[in-house]
């Protein structure tokens, strides 16, 4: 069975902005090469959430734990991100398709921010 992971996005206009999404994913990859990961965007940059999924079904993918790369779950999360996975379950009923939590609201991110935001502060 092969496993995939969608790291899901806004996306940008600018090509730059992408960088630190490629980063974690280029990093995910080297840790998990049994997994095959992609990214995909909500909008102004390509592959889209449907092409991603697709993608990933023709390459037999049975489960993919998609996974929304938002610092918070807003509207995006909360209404737009499950009617596309709706559009994907439907496309591929033979795939699992798991959301999961905006990586902003996990205890590891939210320390990790917190540690960044320390570290700039002068010694106590």
């Amino acid at each position: 069975m092969t496993h995939g992971l969608i790291l899901f996005a806004h996306g940008a206009r600018d090509p730059r902005w992408a960088a630190p999404f490629e980063a974690v994913s280029g990093r995910v990859r080297a840790a998990r090469p049994d997994t095959l990961v992609r990214l995909a965007f909500l909008e102004f940059m390509t592959p889209d959430l449907g092409t991603a999924g697709a993608e990933l079904a023709a390459a037999g993918c049975a489960t993919v734990e998609v996974l929304p790369m938002f610092l918070g779950a807003g509207g995006h999360v909360r209404r737009d991100l499950p009617l596309l996975l709706d559009a994907l379950r439907e496309e591929f009923p033979a795939v699992g398709f798991t959301l999961h939590t905006a990586i902003g609201e996990t205890a590891s991110v939210s320390d990790a921010m917190a540690a960044a935001a320390l570290a700039i502060l002068p010694a106590a």
